[in-house]
């Protein structure tokens, strides 16, 4: 059983309803491209990689996967269009298990790094404190003693906003205030979650400084305090993109990714888009397992990222 308990059906029918605009665009789109057709043909696979690229799912991740199913096809050469669906799931899931870094469906915190601590990126407005709340309100629904640090100081609402969801799902949080020092607030976190013996520390940083060299150097203080405290902090540096945004959460990706190392990813507002494809492109492009997506508003509407689950909603047998 992972850290949020078993896959439960619950959880299943919210991803299903998060992903029902995706997963009926892409339908739409697959529908068209196989009629009339009994056998998957060049014409067919020209089609499919239309599907796929205008689903999101990016160029370069398109090419590997019909390259994928091209050679299937090769192999098998009565292979029917009935079987494209099952054959978009098998290699999609392949291609997201390949790109996991080792991390393991449903366990998202190591039970032998205490604290694990977790440095929180992404620009304003992706619902990266959101995330945070709700990650919070899980991990402690699960037991774990969790601490919240409100590096963010360059916004006076995010420091105010991470409160306010301490407050609500009952855990600390450290602060210093609108313009701190976000390292020193770090520093204060990391201290406190070793005092009270907390098992997981999340520290939200600010969405946008400046310019790019002075995001990368204010990143690049935290890590440097938060290993003071804690040897090897961050364990964890998620990415938090809004999938509705499509291609330019891949940007978004590409700048974080120069900016820190990033090893993680979270997708958010997946129940509001079509776009949901963009879930495999960023995974596939970055090599960086997505360990969290966002299907709905409500706090317990954060799901830990499940591979199949995911791709079997986005390519259902029926």
């Amino acid at each position: 059983m992972g850290l949020f308990g078993f896959f439960s059906k619950e959880k299943k029918e919210k991803l299903d309803e998060g992903l029902e605009k995706t997963r009926e665009g892409v339908f739409s789109k697959l529908t068209k491209a196989v009629i009339g057709k009994s056998k998957i043909d060049d014409e067919v696979l020209d089609n499919l990689e239309e599907v796929l690229v205008t689903s999101d799912v990016g160029v370069d991740t398109t090419l590997k996967i019909i390259e994928r199913i091209e050679a299937r096809v090769l192999a098998d050469k009565y292979v029917g269009t009935d079987q494209l669906n099952k054959m978009l799931r098998e290699e999609i899931v392949a291609l997201l298990k390949e790109n996991n870094g080792g991390y393991v469906d449903g366990m998202p915190i190591p039970e032998n790094t205490k604290p694990y601590v977790i440095m929180v990126v992404g620009v304003n407005g992706v619902g990266k404190t959101t995330t945070i709340g709700k990650l919070a309100h899980q991990l402690k629904t699960s037991g774990k003693n969790v601490v919240l640090g409100a590096a963010d100081t360059f916004r006076a609402a995010a420091v105010d906003q991470l409160i306010i969801w301490g407050e609500r799902v009952g855990v600390p949080v450290i602060n210093q205030g609108m313009n701190a020092d976000p390292a020193s607030v770090a520093f204060d976190t990391l201290e406190s979650a070793v005092a009270k013996n907390a098992d997981v520390a999340i520290i939200d940083t600010a969405g946008r400084l400046h310019n790019k060299v002075n995001l990368m150097n204010e990143l690049t203080k935290i890590r440097r305090v938060m290993d003071k405290v804690v040897p090897g902090a961050p364990h964890e540096i998620l990415l938090v993109l809004d999938a509705s945004t499509g291609q330019n959460a891949i940007e978004q990706a590409k700048q974080f990714v120069k900016a820190t190392e990033v090893n993680a990813l979270a997708l958010t507002k997946l129940d509001g888009t079509a776009k949901g494809g963009v879930v495999i492109g960023i995974s596939d492009q970055f090599k960086i397992p997505v360990k969290y997506i966002g299907v709905g508003e409500g706090i317990e509407d954060l799901q830990v990222f499940n591979r199949e689950e995911f791709v079997n909603s986005l390519f259902p047998n029926n």
